[in-house]
């Protein structure tokens, strides 16, 4: 098994929005933001080879909406998803699987092209796209909350060109040997959270929105994007309770100092994160 880390660029998000009912004299050590209150956020994603596969754990933003969409989030970075593949020796055309934790515009929007003539095709031609039924249901259908966030040019083409299909929303729901998927419903409806068995034995788990970044670990620090803040909570302890392991890293899609760690308990009984490498897993 290869695994190898796909940096997409970073992005800005409203700090208030990213760390909820955190006060801002608390998480602004943390990430400090701009004048305009905006932070950096990554937009980190997952490359796994293994049994004749090449799996791409979510696809960032992407590069095809307008001027006036991007600078609300203003994408900066040298890196993107095509160079970061092609870096790590890959191409479009090898990628035989994407796996879409949920539908929000900078997991999935990478996705999908357009062509010169405006057409809306998949990005990775060889791929099968994986999502689950309830998630894809919840995003055409939006509600009010989300609705910026779920753009159907992100996702409408793969169905209509028959490369989308769906997992089952089972807990511990095997993706394919060694790859299993969890379910969490308090960032949004049925938010796929996968995890890896390595050839070591150890443990790596791509959190998506469960664990946006590092800072996140702390039970108060929820998002004010999740759409259910309690059942947030409630994901965390669940999550927290597996977790809590040796063997367990986390790869974090959002943080952009901090890409792996591990959880940890301290002498207070706060949960902490511990940091690490990629050599670590080895």
């Amino acid at each position: 098994m290869k695994i190898v880390v796909i940096e997409t660029g970073f992005f800005k998000l409203d700090g208030g929005a990213m760390f909820g009912v955190v006060p801002k004299q608390m998480w602004k050590k943390l990430n400090p933001p701009d004048e305009n209150n905006m932070c950096s956020w990554s937009m980190r994603c997952l490359l796994v080879e293994h049994e004749g596969r090449v799996i791409l754990f979510d696809t960032g933003m992407g590069d095809k909406q307008d001027e006036k969409f991007r600078r609300h989030f203003e994408p900066h970075g040298d890196s993107n998803l095509d160079k970061s593949l092609n870096s790590a020796g890959y191409s479009r055309e090898d990628i035989t699987d994407v796996f879409i934790t949920h539908f929000h515009f900078d997991h999935v929007g990478g996705a999908v092209i357009r062509n010169e003539n405006s057409q809306l095709l998949p990005r990775f031609p060889n791929a099968i796209y994986w999502t689950n039924e309830l998630h894809y249901q919840w995003a055409y259908e939006a509600n009010a909350r989300e609705r910026a966030s779920f753009l159907k040019e992100n996702f409408i083409p793969l169905k209509d060109q028959g490369v989308l299909k769906y997992i089952d929303v089972e807990d511990g729901v095997k993706f394919m040997d060694r790859i299993t998927v969890d379910f969490y419903y308090g960032h949004t409806e049925a938010m796929m959270v996968p995890t890896i068995q390595l050839d070591t034995g150890k443990k790596l788990v791509f959190t998506a929105d469960l664990l946006p970044s590092a800072h996140h670990v702390r039970m108060p620090y929820v998002m004010a994007y999740d759409v259910r803040p309690l059942e947030t909570l409630r994901d965390k302890e669940r999550f927290y309770e597996k977790a809590l392991n040796s063997e367990y890293y986390i790869l974090f899609e959002h943080d952009k100092d901090s890409k792996l760690g591990q959880l940890t308990k301290n002498d207070r009984g706060r949960y902490t994160i511990k940091q690490a490498t990629m050599e670590d897993l080895a």
